[in-house]
């Protein structure tokens, strides 16, 4: 992780406000993925299934936004990965990711940083970089670059996943965040004000796009091969991967 040196310093009021608001959202969280909501389990069972099938002995994981890392540790602990890799802007997020990901047979590393930035300047090899539900928070163009700086972190040779928010062939942002809002019902797990709360977020931060755009990125990338490969039973996500 990077050190906080040359940071605005933060009160102790800040500090645990900012503590207990990060609690309160990772508690959220949890029963989130604890409840299969967002059917984690599906998607990180196939994403063993796809590097499985397309990586190289011994990888090198590159896990943009990692968060806590508690599915991905769970997912790659059972795989041949030579080496993992976690960017994410959360400190907190990186504390419990490094316990998380004590189980994994290879070197751990993690790295606070934005993941766009470091995308940007990335210069180490590296053979698989997944990113979960998190591509979607750029614009239109920003994702398109992103993508671009990932075919070229890649060299080339190397697989590239993510699981991302997707609208209907001719539907509207408007219309997909009215689509989650009549989940309520399904999404029992979570209070009144936590699905508010991820109502306010989506509406401020969420910028998905269709199957179709999702996969003319990755081409226009430079990606050979791109392909859907899982639609969330909802069918508010999608998971797609591109290779060459």
């Amino acid at each position: 992780m990077t050190s906080s040196e040359n940071r605005p310093v933060t009160t102790g009021s800040e500090a645990i406000g900012s503590q207990n608001m990060f609690n309160q959202e990772l508690e959220t969280y949890r029963r989130i993925v604890a409840a299969n909501l967002m059917f984690h389990r599906e998607v990180y069972r196939l994403l063993r299934d796809v590097l499985t099938e397309l990586a190289p002995a011994s990888f090198r994981f590159l896990d943009v936004a990692c968060g806590d890392a508690g599915a991905s540790a769970a997912t790659l602990r059972t795989t041949t990965i030579g080496n993992y890799v976690g960017i994410d802007l959360s400190e907190a997020s990186l504390r419990l990711a490094a316990r998380e990901l004590d189980v994994l047979p290879c070197p751990v590393e993690l790295r606070c940083s934005d993941f766009v930035h470091a995308m940007a300047k990335w210069s180490e090899p590296v053979d698989v970089i997944w990113i979960g539900m998190s591509l979607h928070h750029l614009s239109s163009e920003g994702k398109a670059r992103l993508m671009r700086n990932v075919r070229r972190a890649l060299g080339g040779m190397g697989l590239f996943v993510i699981w991302e928010p997707a609208l209907f062939e001719g539907e509207d942002r408007a219309a997909w965040l009215a689509r989650f809002s009549l989940l309520r019902d399904e999404w029992s797990a979570v209070s009144d004000e936590e699905f508010a709360a991820m109502e306010r977020h989506m509406l401020l931060a969420d910028f998905p796009e269709t199957a179709a755009r999702w996969l003319g990125m990755g081409r226009e990338a430079g990606f050979s091969h791109a392909e859907e490969i899982f639609v969330m039973p909802n069918r508010m996500g999608r998971m797609f991967r591109y290779w060459n």
